[in-house]
């Protein structure tokens, strides 16, 4: 028996959802079976190829819902976790016993834990660290920015690792190292830190890098990496260069997409004047109302440079 798992890749929450579920499904209803991963990205025009759907049970956690007959779990907390009305109205329309949705969790991680304690009877207090942290990294709960961008604590390699190693194979290491092993273990592997030593290398450089192209105006930090073909980078660093800012708009270029990512200072006092995921669902993009992205083809770096001027001149109006 196959259990395949789709999970959010390059994301923290998204592989110890994946564990969660995992070492969950494993106890409770599949103790023989085989589980395989597919990390998914968020794209242009986002759909779900039927093909993914290739286990005698299906399961997607932390990413949108597929109004596929062969899903068998589904677990999210994103405000933006449909990709269209219609699948709104199937995911009602089913009433699956085991399809989930709450986007009043910070984390998927931390959702799942609680579903199936309160809805199955399970629990695991030796991955009660893996959810706290889940739910630190994705809620944004650290206690500065120094935390998040200095990277001391496992969490922090491990998040490294996962948003900046190549491909899926390091992540899915992880999903199946997080169901048994110590987030501190985990982060001393040596496989991980294969990774983790040039990842850091190169986020000390990306530090300099934003230092030197990012402006602050109007609570606003703004700064374009295309030309370097980055894909990603530490989400707290504008904050940590530029603390007394509430927002931060960027422009990359990924392999297969032309990314705008929108997010907003956890250190800022007071309740924020604008919903990211609602900004950002106006242009096909998505997210959480303190963070959000935007996909657009390869080739749009005109369009998506003047989508991010827009969302800029809103934010700090």
């Amino acid at each position: 028996m196959r259990v395949r798992v789709l999970y959010h890749d390059h994301c923290f929450d998204g592989a110890a959802a994946a564990a969660y579920f995992t070492r969950f499904a494993r106890e409770k209803f599949y103790p023989t079976a085989e589980f395989a991963y597919t990390g998914m990205m968020h794209e242009p025009n986002q759909k779900f190829d039927p093909a993914l759907f290739d286990g005698d049970e299906n399961a997607i956690v932390d990413f949108k819902y597929a109004a596929n007959p062969k899903l068998t779990w589904w677990f999210d907390h994103h405000q933006s976790a449909f990709l269209s009305p219609e699948d709104h109205d199937h995911y009602r329309g089913t009433g699956s016993p085991h399809h989930f949705f709450d986007p009043g969790y910070r984390s998927c991680t931390k959702f799942i834990s609680h579903i199936t304690r309160d809805r199955f009877g399970f629990t695991a207090p030796d991955l009660d660290d893996l959810v706290h942290w889940a739910d630190i990294i994705d809620g944004a709960q650290y206690a500065d920015a120094r935390e998040a961008v200095e990277i001391a604590m496992p969490a922090t390699k491990l998040v490294l690792v996962i948003e900046g190693a190549k491909g899926s194979g390091a992540v899915q290491r992880m999903i199946e190292l997080m169901q048994h092993q110590p987030l501190d273990r985990i982060a001393a592997d040596p496989g991980i830190q294969e990774h983790f030593v040039p990842l850091y290398e190169q986020h000390l450089r990306m530090i300099q890098v934003i230092r030197e192209r990012s402006r602050a105006s109007g609570g606003v930090v703004f700064f374009d990496l295309v030309d370097l073909g980055i894909e990603g980078y530490n989400k707290f660093i504008p904050y940590y260069l530029h603390p007394e800012s509430t927002y931060t708009v960027s422009v990359l270029l990924a392999t297969f997409r032309t990314k705008i990512s929108v997010g907003s200072n956890p250190w800022v006092a007071g309740p924020l004047r604008h919903n990211l995921a609602s900004i950002c669902e106006r242009y096909g993009g998505g997210g959480h109302p303190r963070v959000g992205a935007i996909s657009l083809p390869k080739g749009a770096v005109d369009d998506a440079r003047r989508i991010a001027a827009e969302i800029v001149t809103e934010l700090g109006a």
